[in-house]
């Protein structure tokens, strides 16, 4: 190396090669490989439609353990106490997702810098991103879990086999990130939003009786299928635990094309029904 310095480099040094076999930088130069998965996503890049990025943003929440929360909470609480519970959460949730998802989608960039710019710092943006990062493993583990059982339960899947299934089908996911994502929500989107709704379905058909029922449900709360300020309270300190989901309607919202008065309707409809909207579709399941 001391040999060329003040040369122009060899093309394989140049490329970070020395023996014509490392081809990690031609990964790197692969927009698509990265896709712009932390901070800042660039104009350049930001190429779909408000429409496709709320879509892609909402098909994040496809999980299934809100119902696994809800019944959690109606089950400790009683269906009243979980009902309001739910209700207040969502509220709270709602309000505060709007201005992260505003200033998220009209400067591009995702919680990290959102931090940072609200005056918290480098620590900060470090908090933020452990707190997001944990809440991410730990839904992870949450849905593999629920996904692993019903693998078992439908197909016959050995329980450890369906854990590796559920870990490894999502990494050609991470790894082309809004590229691949962008386009598997848009497609699957009417899929899950059919299948979310169908159990009721069959359930207002065979067993109507079953509705009134539940809302008369007390479950293990001591004061019965009333509501009860203590149940309310417990209920809803477990709901706003999801709080933390709005980091990951950011992730998408970076995306969002520029607002302009043409698109200003669609752009504001995109923004608020994909950002705090999440959790309307997340307080029914």
């Amino acid at each position: 190396m001391t040999e060329i310095v003040g040369k122009e480099a060899p093309p394989a040094v140049a490329e970070g090669r020395t023996d014509g076999k490392r081809t990690y930088n031609d990964w790197a130069k692969n927009d698509t490989l990265e896709d712009y998965s932390l901070r800042y996503a660039p104009k350049s890049f930001r190429r779909w439609t408000p429409y496709v990025v709320a879509t892609t943003a909402l098909g994040g929440i496809a999980y299934l353990a809100d119902f696994a929360i809800g019944g959690s909470i109606a089950v400790s609480n009683g269906f009243s106490s979980a009902m309001v519970a739910i209700l207040t959460a969502a509220v709270v949730i709602f309000l505060t997702g709007i201005p992260i998802s505003y200033y998220s989608a009209k400067y591009s960039i995702d919680m990290d810098l959102l931090t940072r710019g609200a005056g918290f710092g480098y620590l900060g943006s470090t908090l933020t991103s452990v707190i997001y990062a944990s809440f991410t493993f730990i839904f992870f583990a949450l849905e593999g879990s629920i996904m692993a059982q019903a693998l078992e339960l439908g197909l016959h899947i050995p329980l450890a086999v369906g854990y590796l299934i559920c870990s490894l089908v999502i990494l050609p996911l991470v790894v082309y990130g809004m590229t691949a994502l962008s386009k598997m929500q848009v497609w699957t989107q009417p899929v899950w939003l059919v299948l979310m709704v169908a159990p009721f379905v069959s359930i207002a058909v065979q067993e109507p009786a079953k509705f009134s029922e539940f809302t008369h449900f007390a479950g293990n709360s001591p004061t019965g299928s009333g509501i009860s300020v203590l149940g309310v309270g417990a209920g809803a300190g477990v709901a706003l635990s999801l709080i933390a989901q709005i980091g990951e309607q950011v992730d998408y919202l970076r995306f969002m094309p520029d607002k302009t008065p043409e698109n200003g309707g669609k752009w504001w409809g995109a923004v608020l029904s994909a950002g705090p909207g999440w959790v309307v579709l997340g307080a029914a399941k």
